[in-house]
């Protein structure tokens, strides 16, 4: 591990436990990868798009979790959106929750975005890439 990348995590509220799967890995002893987690731990006011995008630019690059609830999350598609528009997509990686309930078809917004399966193989040659 080069260096400690922060990235943004984007998830459906649905998806909370996955996403805190993922930044336990991150600082597991045995996990091949960590990094900085920025992603939205907690609702914002009516402004939290202004404060969401400031902080997707601050970030290396964004993990997407992807699950059967990403398509009628508004909030994190959004981020998807925003991340697309202020890192590129080759900066963001989406990562199944679950490889074997996958979404029958990705949202619009992930357009241009490689989607994989969850492994620490896939998300270290991901922070790897950045």
């Amino acid at each position: 591990m080069a260096k400690n990348n922060r990235i943004f995590i984007s998830f459906a509220i649905e998806d909370k436990d996955s996403r805190n799967l993922l930044v336990g890995q991150a600082k597991n002893d045995k996990s091949p990868f960590s990094f900085v987690d920025m992603s939205v731990k907690e609702p914002w006011d009516e402004k939290w798009k202004t404060n969401c995008r400031t902080k997707i630019k601050g970030c290396d690059g964004m993990i997407a979790l992807v699950s059967t609830k990403t398509t009628n999350a508004d909030g994190a598609l959004w981020e998807v959106k925003c991340g697309k528009e202020e890192l590129g997509a080759s900066r963001i990686r989406g990562i199944y929750v679950d490889s074997k309930n996958k979404p029958a078809s990705l949202p619009p917004e992930f357009a241009g975005i490689r989607v994989v399966e969850w492994s620490w193989a896939n998300i270290k040659s991901f922070l790897d890439s950045l």
